[in-house]
């Protein structure tokens, strides 16, 4: 066998951990293009970087929600091997006005649900009284809306204002699956009754996945309608294991 020269195996870590710049250019552009970067995130000045693998978040967000849901978003992608958040809130709501940072809660809630849309209700809070105000599309729906604004942590009441009208026309958009599972992740924690389960959420093509504990059937049934609720979910197999 021929003996390879100590200058070439000297190149081989170097090679082998090589950044690859036209696929950390894919992981880059894949991440900005994702359904939860233009949609929810456009608003904030986010900054994204791959380098192997590694992507890097700077910039600054709206809230901690914000930040949360970009790096779970960028978690699930496919290349990426792990992520550096060092993403900024721009303003810290929950320490200088309570009742904007419990709307803001309530408005994150509602926001990825495919049967509320957020674009036609309008939320106040103050001291822990929420309002619930603007038009949706059915009494169903309107019921969905206080049910899950009275279940955001520090909500005392919910003042249902919601009149019932004709729905908005709206083009369907294709969710890709790190978005899916990002929403989730992020409805499950913001949820009084889902938000101390220990969940793990994977979606392929739509079909969301869920396993982990739950104290009892019906909190396994409230994720697994949570999650059916959320836009771009095609179908929840939910393999929650009861654990009283």
């Amino acid at each position: 066998m021929p003996k390879i020269p100590l200058h070439t195996l000297m190149l081989v870590p170097a090679i082998l951990g090589a950044s690859h710049p036209a696929s950390d250019a894919r992981i880059a552009a894949a991440i900005r293009n994702s359904y939860n970067f233009r949609v929810h995130l456009k608003g904030d000045a986010i900054d994204v970087s791959s380098s192997g693998g590694e992507v890097r978040l700077a910039g600054t967000v709206a809230n901690e929600f914000h930040r949360t849901l970009a790096e779970e978003t960028v978690q699930d992608f496919p290349g990426v091997k792990s992520v550096d958040n060092k993403l900024v809130v721009a303003a810290d709501a929950s320490g200088t006005a309570p009742d904007l940072w419990l709307a803001t809660k309530v408005k994150t809630a509602l926001r990825y649900h495919r049967n509320v849309d957020e674009t036609t209700v309008q939320v106040t809070a103050h001291e822990g009284v929420v309002t619930l105000s603007g038009q949706t599309g059915s009494a169903a729906q309107k019921g969905l809306a206080q049910d899950l604004a009275a279940n955001v942590d520090g909500v005392r009441e919910v003042k249902n204002n919601l009149r019932v009208g004709p729905p908005p026309k709206t083009l369907a958009e294709k969710v890709d699956d790190a978005s899916v599972t990002a929403q989730v992740k992020a409805v499950l924690l913001a949820h009084r009754g889902t938000r101390v389960l220990a969940t793990h959420v994977k979606t392929d093509r739509g079909v969301v996945t869920v396993r982990g504990e739950a104290r009892n059937a019906s909190e396994k049934a409230l994720v697994e309608r949570l999650t059916a609720d959320i836009k771009g979910v095609r179908r929840v197999r939910n393999l929650m294991t009861v654990t009283p």
